[in-house]
């Protein structure tokens, strides 16, 4: 987070990550078209429409006195490209982990979280996180508290959950707004949290 009470603006860095498939290049264009940036996502992706490095985008609020922009990123979910992904973690503030909530996944979440907290070893235990229970539309979909007891959940801090369908924008915005809400926990909610509608 960059606060700078010279032009009252706050930056913030969000990271969506999660096995391939899971969605998360769709959450982020799903958050974007709510708040009117359908055509604003930066994507990198190759001949098949796989993302390669990342997907990108901007969510601007002025709230009272204060600028906030919110940078997302999504890593790439292919193993192949697997090296990129530490980089767009670089300096971030929150992190949404996109499940992929069928049960033909459900080992493939497991490795992706381990490799979440080897990227940031301890400190992931106080990062702000969302785990998103994403393609909650499909059938044979795994418990989420079996996925939270396998993680061992109750050591973390600031972690919520949500149920998601980000092809059709349902939770998705939520999933966005709790983060914030970790975010911003030790700081006055009501000059910095911004409205949703």
């Amino acid at each position: 987070m960059i606060i700078d009470q010279l032009t009252r603006s706050i930056l913030l860095k969000i990271c969506y990550f999660g096995p391939a498939l899971s969605g998360k290049a769709t959450t982020i264009k799903s958050l974007l078209n709510h708040f009117g940036k359908k055509d604003r996502v930066l994507n990198v992706t190759n001949s098949i429409n796989r993302t390669v490095f990342f997907d990108y985008g901007t969510i601007e609020f002025e709230i009272e006195q204060w600028h906030l922009k919110i940078h997302l990123y999504s890593t790439t979910g292919q193993d192949f490209y697997l090296i990129t992904r530490p980089i767009s973690f670089q300096a971030i503030d929150g992190v949404i982990f996109v499940a992929d909530s069928q049960q033909s996944a459900y080992d493939r979440n497991l490795t992706s979280w381990k490799e979440l907290r080897g990227f940031f070893e301890d400190v992931i235990i106080t990062i702000p996180k969302v785990i998103a229970f994403n393609k909650q539309d499909l059938p044979d979909k795994f418990s989420p508290p079996e996925f939270l007891e396998d993680i061992n959940h109750l050591k973390f801090k600031n972690l919520k959950t949500k149920k998601t369908i980000a092809i059709e924008g349902v939770g998705v915005v939520e999933s966005f707004k709790d983060l914030i809400d970790l975010i911003f926990k030790n700081i006055n909610r009501e000059r910095l949290t911004p409205e949703y509608g």
